[in-house]
């Protein structure tokens, strides 16, 4: 434990604590009297509330188009589910720059309703719910529909034997079954909501910002660390709070349920509701989530490829090399930071499944959820504040970016990893031990062959997470080595339909990678360890 420890206090606390100092502390002297002034502050009051009634209503639509959906993987069993499984789990592991990019081509200038009917949604809030939703239509799915698939069905169905009516039988027997569930996947939908930049930052334009947007407006643009630090402090407990409240629910379900084999679960759709909720389901998922990725790749292939053509081109400029020289950073960044993920992450794995870890390990399980929820671009600003100086000046050393996005992956590792490592019986490794065999061999030999399959797992969601980080790598990534989400907003901060489609075009390649990755994960998936 000593070893992910000590990468979060360095890589992760020393950063953060850094750049909230910077904003707070002036001669010497805290300036804590600067949160209430700040928090005064009429527009930034104006942004405190959108970043919360937007998550809410985020969370909201989310549940409402995407529980249907969690039923439908549940109970119903027709051709193509797992395929469909896997379309459904893109748009989760694209880049926030790919969903906003696609979005503005299906809602914005030009876009696919501009060309149909003339109606433009970039800028409005309509927008940003409708990539929310698109985001974390996957989290619903896999959250509650991996545990609807688990519950008896023969309760509801006794229910029903009793007298009860179907609504009846589903709000009184499945329904309390699966409000942990639900309740767990909301938090995740809020979170992540709460949290949002690349979605708000393109589609939301100047109308609208999230704490985490306004953090890098008031680092990036105004200059302003203490107002910065203030909204960082702000974003800190609000996450903590939602954490603290995940972990609670996550504990109901592990303690109040009793499971059954998923296989035997699906059915082949009967009578005609089911029938129609499936079709509904399929429409949703062709209409919300294949016809936004569907559209960016035609918007990338107007007049052909010679946008892509365009990405070999380098104008010395906001681009010091080629766009294209963009997707083999991305990969070597991506490569290195699975890396360290999968070190740190499965040292932090291996010490959370050990029966006798004690309360001070077992609360660093939490902490290590932090990374997801505070300020990636706190994060990726405290890198350059804390890592200026020996013994670790690294701001011009291309690992930066690697550890910057390590943080991101770490904490899919260990979710993915740790309940396959408690499942493992401790007498196999007693055994191991008394038969003469020193700890690493016991993993080697006892442990190994029972995670492998979900450490490949963990790997592949960390290389997906890591590709597609954005909030702090805009910060730490050098002009002449962007990243695939980096190069996409410069393109798009900048004017004329060239740049435009250079977007849609290595946005295009970016999902294509992380849709690859995707389908990598579902073919090593089991059913105890590919859910979220």
């Amino acid at each position: 434990m000593a070893v992910p420890v000590a990468f979060f206090g360095v890589f992760f606390a020393w950063p953060v604590a850094a750049i909230v100092a910077r904003g707070l502390k002036a001669d010497g002297v805290w300036r804590f009297g600067r949160i209430a002034e700040v928090v005064g502050q009429s527009d930034i009051r104006h942004v405190l509330w959108f970043t919360t009634w937007q998550a809410l209503a985020s969370t909201a639509l989310t549940l409402l188009v995407a529980l249907p959906a969690a039923y439908v993987f549940a109970r119903l069993d027709f051709p193509g589910r797992q395929v469909l499984r896997a379309v459904v789990t893109v748009p989760f592991v694209l880049p926030t720059v790919v969903v906003g990019t696609a979005f503005l081509a299906l809602v914005g200038r030009g876009g696919l309703l501009d060309e149909l009917w003339g109606v433009r949604l970039d800028t409005t809030v309509w927008a940003i719910l409708l990539a929310h939703v698109f985001f974390n239509y996957a989290v619903v799915v896999r959250t509650v529909g991996g545990l609807w698939a688990q519950l008896d069905p023969r309760q509801e169905e006794a229910a029903r034997m009793l007298g009860a009516s179907p609504a009846a039988a589903w709000r009184k027997v499945t329904l309390p079954a699966l409000a942990p569930a639900v309740a767990a996947a909301a938090l995740m939908v809020f979170l992540f909501t709460f949290t949002s930049f690349g979605v708000v930052q393109i589609l939301g334009g100047p109308t609208f910002s999230t704490l985490e947007v306004e953090i890098y407006r008031e680092t990036s643009e105004i200059f302003d660390l203490s107002t910065a630090a203030v909204l960082t402090l702000v974003q800190f407990a609000a996450v903590g709070t939602i954490l603290a409240v995940h972990a609670w629910t996550v504990r109901r379900r592990e303690s109040a349920l009793r499971l059954v084999d998923p296989s035997v679960t699906a059915r082949r759709p009967r009578g005609a509701g089911q029938w129609a909720l499936l079709g509904g389901v399929l429409a949703t998922v062709a209409v919300l989530l294949v016809l936004p990725l569907a559209v960016l790749v035609r918007r990338s292939l107007d007049g052909g490829f010679g946008y892509y053509r365009a990405l070999g081109d380098a104008d010395g400029g906001t681009f010091l090399v080629a766009p294209i020289e963009s997707v083999a950073n991305s990969l070597e960044y991506a490569v290195a930071a699975t890396a360290v993920a999968v070190v740190i992450g499965g040292l932090a794995a291996a010490a959370l499944a050990r029966r006798d870890a004690g309360r001070l390990v077992r609360g660093f399980d939490a902490l290590l959820m932090l990374p997801l929820g505070v300020s990636a671009v706190t994060v990726g600003f405290g890198f350059l504040i804390a890592l200026d100086r020996p013994p670790l000046d690294l701001r011009q050393s291309w690992i930066l970016v690697p550890l910057a996005q390590a943080l991101v992956g770490v904490p899919f590792v260990v979710r993915t990893m740790l309940p396959v490592l408690r499942a493992v019986d401790e007498r196999l490794r007693e055994a191991a031990a008394v038969l003469g065999a020193s700890p690493w061999r016991v993993w080697r030999e006892v442990d190994l062959p029972m995670v492998r399959r979900a450490l490949l797992i963990a790997a592949g969601f960390a290389f997906a997470v890591s590709l597609g980080e954005f909030g702090a790598t805009v910060f730490i990534a050098r002009p002449d080595n962007p990243t695939l989400p980096v190069a996409v907003a410069r393109l798009l901060s900048r004017p004329g339909d060239l740049n435009y489609g250079q977007a849609m075009a290595l946005s295009t390649i970016l999902m294509v990678v992380c849709a690859v990755a995707l389908l990598v994960l579902e073919r090593l998936r089991t059913d105890r360890t590919g859910e979220f």
